[in-house]
């Protein structure tokens, strides 16, 4: 009796009169974490050992590189799912995919046309020192390639929330399931956490294993990750439904198992972690580097990463829901606003400050040192200055 009356209540709040969106602040700062952590990304890349572009490099930032590209495009998923299928039900279909438009569609066919082009410019420079800008852009846009960058990131996001407006109007419960799981997950954040892995891996594992780590879709500005696809439509439509309803006395509640910062996270991200490592040693040492890798190899790799990003998350949000409480003078507050903006706008800081350091006699260490914390500042300035401009605190 008293389970079915649980049940009936929770299907009853599930169902309430969406309230409107109220800020989380630890889930701010995890979103603005995670963006410093893709200015950190492509700052260090050029100096990596295995692949680098720049005559400097350091083995750790391979390490860095390892980690980083394992996780954190699909938590960014996963954290831009955490208000969709309510935002739908309190907006409506339509209305929701008007904001995704402004918010989204704007930015990604702006910066296709002005910021990816000038980032690549600097690349086109090191190969080609005697083109000049416009005729580089023509070339880009009219003949390609035309890379997109991070912002592929846009239309991706863009397309889910679309798919999620189609299933919300065939079926509005369908992510009911998620949400119970994640209500929960306050006191089994295991439970929730084996689900999420065992989803994950059964996208991922074989989207690797068939298509490989480098095959992309390319069409113009749009490009994705052929093996990786589903498992980013796995993160955002995870959290979408934990954010269907209860989100403060669910997986992500401050009071939760999950916030205590557990020693488990941290152990569960470790381990695959060191076995990605040992993976790249045999492909390099033992099997010489085939192209491609053989499915078994392909299959173990992807798993591994999967129970890493997953870990690697759990670790990330359970570390901002236990300190949320922490004060606003950490850097990541006033920083938050800004976070989107500086997404948009860093990759030409970026490069362009390694195209200008590509010269210099320096360790790696102070270049990717110097390139982060400039981009960091150049990226926050110029997304402060744009926010200026009329109406454009809607779209950034």
């Amino acid at each position: 009796m008293t389970t079915m009356s649980t049940s009936a209540t929770m299907s009853a709040e599930t169902h309430a009169e969406p309230k409107a969106k109220t800020r989380n602040l630890s889930l701010d700062r995890a979103r603005t974490f995670l963006t410093l952590v893709v200015l950190l990304h492509h700052a260090v890349i050029p100096y990596t050992y295995f692949g680098h572009t720049d005559p400097k490099f350091f083995f750790g930032f391979d390490m860095i590189v390892l980690a980083t590209d394992s996780f954190f495009m699909a938590m960014f998923f996963f954290l831009s799912g955490l208000f969709a299928w309510s935002g739908i039900a309190r907006k409506g279909p339509a209305s929701y995919l008007e904001d995704r438009v402004r918010r989204l569609g704007i930015p990604f066919v702006v910066c296709a046309f002005s910021v990816i082009p000038i980032a690549y410019y600097a690349i086109s420079l090191r190969n080609n020192p005697e083109i000049g800008f416009s005729q580089f852009w023509w070339t880009t846009i009219t003949q390609g390639p035309w890379p997109s960058g991070p912002i592929w990131f846009l239309w991706v996001l863009f397309a889910f929330d679309l798919i999620a407006c189609l299933l919300y109007r065939i079926w509005p419960n369908l992510l009911d399931p998620i949400n119970r799981l994640s209500v929960r997950g306050r006191r089994r954040p295991a439970e929730f956490f084996a689900v999420m892995l065992a989803v994950s891996a059964a996208f991922y594992v074989p989207g690797l294993m068939y298509f490989g780590p480098s095959s992309w879709f390319e069409f113009g500005p749009f490009s994705v990750q052929h093996g990786r696809v589903m498992l980013y439509a796995t993160y955002f439509f995870f959290g979408a439904g934990i954010g269907v309803a209860n989100m403060d006395r669910g997986l992500l509640s401050a009071e939760g198992r999950m916030a205590k910062v557990s020693w488990e996270w941290l152990v569960l991200a470790i381990v695959p972690y060191c076995l990605l490592w040992v993976l790249i040693f045999i492909k390099r040492q033992i099997l010489g580097n085939p192209t491609p890798q053989p499915n078994w190899y392909e299959g173990i790799y992807a798993l591994n990463v999967t129970v890493f990003s997953v870990a690697i998350m759990f670790l990330i949000l359970a570390f901002f829901q236990r300190f949320r409480q922490s004060g606003s003078a950490m850097l990541l507050d006033p920083m938050q606003s800004a976070a989107f903006g500086m997404f948009l706008v860093h990759y030409p800081i970026t490069l362009w400050l390694q195209y200008w350091l590509f010269d210099y006699n320096l360790p790696a260490v102070v270049k990717a040192l110097t390139v982060f914390v400039m981009t960091v500042i150049f990226s926050w300035a110029v997304t402060a200055a744009l926010r200026t401009i009329p109406g454009a605190t809607r779209v950034l």
